[in-house]
């Protein structure tokens, strides 16, 4: 999660250092299984134990499924060329990001995407700020030329160099 500008002053940003407590990932079979926490930064997904984080003992699964990357507070998915696909909410994805409440499904075994405290905390207060953080003035004018734009982010690939 990206924190919020709080103050900008003499083209300097301040920004509140966050400490998040109780952040989980977590997915919720539908079937009442119990919820599994994603405690990895990448985990793979897939029926073959010896080169997944993740096992799921279904036919439908492939050996290797699908991985899941969890970055600030954000789930990301790849679906890992498997034979019966990953949905997100219903659709094929190949890949994508994921929100708190979605259905995420590995062939036919589907969870729900929890994002979020604990939900047997019940806590809404999931950080505090401990401090601002100042960022100082660039000395850069903030010109350069776009060369490019990241196809998975949409962000553009900016060059400072104008020779």
């Amino acid at each position: 999660m990206l924190p919020c500008v709080t103050e900008c002053h003499d083209s300097g940003f301040r920004f509140p250092i966050v400490l998040a407590r109780s952040m989980i990932a977590q997915l919720i079979p539908i079937d009442g299984s119990p919820p599994i926490t994603l405690n990895r930064s990448l985990t793979i997904v897939g029926r073959k134990a010896d080169l997944c984080d993740l096992i799921l003992e279904n036919a439908s699964v492939s050996k290797l499924h699908c991985a899941v990357a969890k970055t600030d507070g954000l789930l990301f998915i790849r679906d890992l060329g498997s034979t019966n696909g990953t949905k997100v909410n219903g659709q094929k994805v190949t890949r994508g990001a994921l929100l708190p409440g979605d259905e995420l499904s590995f062939a036919n075994v589907r969870f729900r995407v929890h994002l979020g405290p604990s939900p047997e905390s019940g806590s809404q207060n999931t950080g505090e700020i401990l401090e601002s953080l100042e960022i100082p003035p660039s000395d850069d004018d903030g010109s350069g030329e776009l060369v490019g734009v990241d196809s998975e982010t949409g962000l553009p690939f900016l060059s400072d160099d104008l020779e």
